[in-house]
Order: C-alpha cells, then sequence, then structure tokens
C-alpha cells in the first residue's frame, strides 16, 4: 500500500502540468516569442479563436516594477460566447479563456485558471460546456510542454 501511495504522488510530481488549486502551469523550455507563436497555433488547432492577446509588462514597467516580457492570451468560440453572455451573463467576467504567458530565464510559463474548479455550473449543458474548456487547456498547456521540452 505504502509503494502504491509513493508511487502515485511521484507520477502526480512528475506530471508536466502542475496543479496549484484552481490554477494550471507549464514550464516551456523555449523562449517567450516561439512559445507565444507555437501557443496561438496550438489554440487555433483546438478549435479556438485568438481574441486578443494584451501587454501586461508595460504597465508594471511603468508602475516601477522590474519585469520581463508578460502576456495575457485570450481565446474562446465566439458563438459559444454569444451564448453564454445571453443565457449566462453571471459567466461574462470569465470570457473569453485565458492564458498568462510570461518569460523567465530562457523559459516561458503558462499559467491559465481551471474553469472547473472556478465555476459551479448549474444546468448539464453548462457543466458540459466548462469540462470541455478544462480538457482542451490541460491538453494545449500539456502540447506546449512537449514542444517546449523536445
Amino acid at each position: 500500500m505504502k509503494r502504491m501511495l509513493a508511487s502515485l504522488l511521484i507520477m502526480l510530481w512528475l506530471s508536466p502540468l502542475a496543479h496549484a488549486e484552481q490554477m494550471m502551469m507549464v514550464r516551456v523550455g523555449q523562449t517567450f516569442p516561439e512559445t507565444m507563436m507555437k501557443l496561438q497555433e496550438v489554440i487555433s488547432a483546438h478549435g479556438y479563436q485568438l481574441s486578443r492577446v494584451q501587454r501586461v509588462d508595460i504597465g508594471l514597467t511603468t508602475s516601477g516594477y522590474v519585469t520581463d516580457k508578460y502576456r495575457i492570451v485570450f481565446f474562446g468560440k465566439l458563438e459559444q460566447n454569444r451564448w453564454l453572455i445571453e443565457k449566462h451573463p453571471e459567466l461574462i467576467a470569465y470570457l473569453p479563456l485565458k492564458i498568462a504567458v510570461y518569460a523567465e530565464d530562457q523559459d516561458t510559463l503558462l499559467v491559465a485558471y481551471n474553469p472547473e474548479d472556478l465555476l459551479q455550473p448549474k444546468t448539464p449543458e453548462l457543466k458540459k460546456m466548462i469540462h470541455q474548456w478544462q480538457e482542451d487547456i490541460e491538453m494545449m498547456l500539456k502540447e506546449m510542454h512537449d514542444f517546449g521540452n523536445n
């Protein structure tokens, strides 16, 4: 029993995706520009449209902080978002979906919230959609990890 528990803990620790409460994070062994380009490709490959990329580092630098490159990538599915805004306006704050991207030396970190942990859907249809978001984001982050560690 102790071996099985130890094996499970080691597998979780070695998992490329780190989960800290509601967050999913992955370290990509590529530079920031390469990672940003690949992330946009991965988002599109999963059927999502890139909404915008917001620079966060400019605001931080203006406020006196020393920071490297830092962006938030917004993405979603337009028709899905329209339906959600009409039927579930309480979710507007979570739309579009987001992945934060920031440079750390020669690596790049990607962080996203886990929509299943943050949202408590009331309808089966909404629960299914949020579960799909979680699976898609997790798969995107795994693909990015694999990209950076080849």
